[in-house]
This record gives C-alpha cells, structure tokens and sequence, in this order.
C-alpha cells in the first residue's frame, strides 16, 4: 500500500466527513490528520474484507465521534451548555459551497443533526451529505441495508422533531 496515494485519493473524502461532524474547519483538518496517522500505522491490520474506501470511512467516523467526544468532555468540565456550543456553530461554521446567506440556518441544521443519536447521524450524513447508497453504508456501518432504512426513517422523524421543537411549532 502506497500512503501517499492512498492519502491523494482519500484526503478530501476523510476531510469532508470529518467537516459533517465538527462544522469547522480546523477541527476537520485536524481529524483528517488523526485519521491518516492511523490509516498509516494500521494498515498492515486492514485485511482486505471490505474495500479500502469503506475501511478509511469507518477510522474517519470513529475518529470524527471520538474527537466529538473529547471535545464534549472538556466543555463540560468548562461548564458551558448545549446552546452555548450551538452558537459556536454560527461563528465557526464554514462549509464549502454554502452560500453566507444560509450560513445560520446551515449551522442550526447542523446543530440539530448533532442532536440525533450517533448512528442515526452518521447514517443521515453518509446517506445525504455524502451521498452514499444505503448498500454502502451498510457495509460501512457493518448493518444490513433494511437497518440502514430503518435507523435512516428514525433518523428523519427525530431531526423534524428536534427542529420543531426549537422553533416552539
């Protein structure tokens, strides 16, 4: 396995993932660098079972939640609330090909996704941000397609809800 090729064909697919889950920029960049330490000293552990695409997707989602997680936990200690980390989003949110003028209402999307539980995010960003069919995201996230339909369909009722519920409908 040639790293740097792998790392060509791969890097904007791990930063665009990792950028689903943190809405900022370095914190993308900075996955995206975590992900690549760790597709270079696993390597010799990827077996081969699944293409190298979907092996590199599943260490970008792991990495992506556990970097969520860290985050999570400092804030926490920091004593700042959910809404505080919300408004984050809307200074810090600078994803490609959203024009400023949706920016809010870009990141208030994106705050209510991180609201939904992490497999029905992750479901929801590989099948609508990423564009995946659900035959590949069931191989990445080692479902079947009908569970990958079902968490999806969940996925959608809690993301109305949660949007409804913060706009007081």
């Amino acid at each position: 396995m040639n790293f740097e090729s792998v790392y060509l064909a791969h890097s904007s697919l791990v930063y665009n993932v990792a950028l689903q889950y943190v809405q900022n920029k370095e914190d993308a960049e900075e996955i995206t660098q975590d992900v690549f330490i760790k597709v270079h000293d696993k390597h010799k552990d990827f077996k081969g079972d699944s293409a190298l695409k979907t092996w590199i997707y599943r260490i970008t989602i792991n990495t992506s939640l556990d970097y969520i997680k860290a985050k999570n936990r400092k804030k926490r200690a920091a004593f700042k609330n959910r809404d505080d980390h919300a408004l984050e989003f809307i200074t810090d949110f600078n994803h490609p090909g959203v024009a400023l003028e949706n920016k809010e209402a870009m990141a208030k999307l994106f705050a209510a996704i991180e609201q939904l539980p992490e497999n029905q995010r992750t479901t929801l960003i590989l099948l609508k941000v990423e564009d995946l069919s659900q035959k590949e995201v069931a191989k990445i996230l080692d479902k079947s397609p009908k569970a990958i339909e079902s968490i999806f369909t969940r996925a959608k009722a809690n993301l109305k809800k949660i949007i409804a519920d913060s706009e007081g409908l």
